[in-house]
């Protein structure tokens, strides 16, 4: 008895050295440093539902459930802001998994497409599968997409490493052929009308052509069964994956081939929109490197697309700053060194922070610009102007222009303010245009209004 007990505490303290015992919260994914911590739970994810004037079918289209699939999140980002549904009903989820996201790996959980099957509440992508699991199911929803970057180019018949049956890019992927009694279930069949839409005019080269991937998940592949669009189709609602090639580097291509996939499915199912971009992959980039605008606190507003890559001494709170992106994928990171602004997995710049109260009793500054009529100009809005500017004195507000000083002066209104004596270095773009009037009470920053030279 004695020498059984003992035999037991030994294989006890072997597992416990080994590190076999229960962890308290979950693992990394594999390839994740040690040194970094593992959130409770992933950010939770935006959606935006695009309403149709005449009533129609509804689609879901679910984006970035892989953090490092870039043509599966840029395109219902660009979708979310670009168009307007006529007949039917779009709900878009551009980043299903924003934490991967921010750190370009397919799951900094693990892999998030495996969980819908089982989920343990613990586990940091919990909400976000629940949450998704209740859109899926909601009984307006008519049909599902996921959208992915997969490696190699799909073909029916091995030719080698990248071109064979075991490739996921290029390929329209269906749990099943058909879902029986009910509406879309015709599973291979849309599938086949997106394939002749895309490889018919739509190739930039002959070898992205598309195809048609049946995993036949409840019979042959185990794995699949935990997806998204197995549980979708075993809720009876119809669901398939879209996935461009890994293989193809250029990021605006596959957002094209993601965006025109969409557009022939919507065609398909009976849902009319209007985009306001022409579909070219030249405009498609254009809208992929237009990242929008950061509003902070509601008295500052920053253009991302050409904003240079450090804004020194930047106005914040000690704490609890409001963020608001107008692109669907902006996303704050706050660091030892400041708040680093990404859209996506993109890092557009860090904010050194200047931090201040800001319990102020005006919300905007009277400007005249090139020696016009002065107007009330709101904090968080950019003027434009030719060759200068002069902000006017209201009581008890200083008034700092950055990148312009004049000896003696401590608060800089009633000033003309040309445009060359303003030094260039300061300005919040690369270009050089865009110039920062900030305005203050006491110790309280009040806001910031953006001067915009030609």
């Amino acid at each position: 008895m004695i020498k059984q007990i003992f035999k037991t505490l030994i294989l006890l303290f072997c597992l416990v050295s080994l590190g076999l015992s229960a962890p308290k919260t979950p693992n990394a994914s594999k390839g994740s440093s040690p040194k970094t911590p593992i959130a409770s739970k992933n950010t939770p994810f935006k959606h935006y539902e695009l309403k149709g004037e005449e009533e129609g079918p509804t689609l879901l289209v679910i984006g970035g459930i892989h953090g490092d699939e870039p043509g599966g999140f840029l395109a219902p980002a660009i979708l979310a802001q670009h168009y307007t549904i006529k007949k039917g009903n779009v709900i878009v989820v551009p980043n299903l998994n924003p934490d991967s996201i921010l750190a370009l790996k397919r799951g900094v959980y693990k892999d998030m497409n495996r969980k819908f099957a089982k989920i343990a509440p613990n586990d940091p992508d919990f909400d976000n599968v629940a949450q998704i699991k209740k859109m899926i199911t909601d009984e307006k929803v008519d049909f599902i997409i996921n959208l992915h970057d997969g490696h190699g180019f799909y073909r029916e018949k091995w030719e080698n490493a990248i071109f064979n049956p075991r490739a996921w890019g290029q390929t329209y992927v269906i749990d099943q052929k058909t879902l029986d009694s009910v509406r879309f279930g015709n599973l291979d069949e849309i599938a086949k009308q997106i394939e002749i839409k895309l490889n018919n005019g739509h190739l930039h080269y002959d070898f992205h052509i598309f195809g048609i991937r049946n995993t036949e998940t409840r019979i042959k592949d185990e794995e699949q069964q935990n997806s998204l669009t197995f549980f979708a189709i075993t809720h009876l609602k119809p669901a398939l994956a879209i996935e461009t090639s890994k293989n193809i580097k250029e990021e605006d291509l596959k957002v094209y081939y993601q965006l025109i996939s969409i557009e022939a499915l919507m065609e398909v199912l009976g849902i009319s929109y209007q985009r306001d971009f022409e579909i070219t992959r030249e405009e498609v980039n254009k809208r992929i490197k237009d990242y929008g605008d950061l509003k902070i606190n509601d008295n500052i507003t920053l253009s991302l697309s050409d904003l240079r890559s450090v804004i020194n001494f930047t106005p914040l709170k000690p704490k609890d700053n409001k963020y608001e992106f107008s692109h669907p994928l902006g996303r704050i990171k706050t660091t030892k060194i400041g708040e680093e602004i990404y859209i996506g997995h993109k890092k557009i710049a860090t904010l050194k922070p200047d931090y201040f109260a800001m319990n102020c009793s005006v919300d905007g500054i009277w400007i005249e610009r090139d020696k016009k009529e002065a107007e009330f100009v709101k904090f968080g809005e950019t003027i434009d102007y030719d060759k200068g500017f002069l902000v006017k004195e209201q009581k008890g507000v200083r008034i700092n222009i950055i990148g312009y000083a004049k000896k003696g002066i401590i608060s800089e209104h009633n000033l003309y303010v040309p445009t060359q004596e303003i030094s260039t270095n300061y300005s919040l773009d690369r270009a050089k245009k865009i110039f920062r009037i900030e305005a203050y009470e006491g110790k309280n920053f009040c806001g910031m209004v953006n001067a915009k030279a030609p």
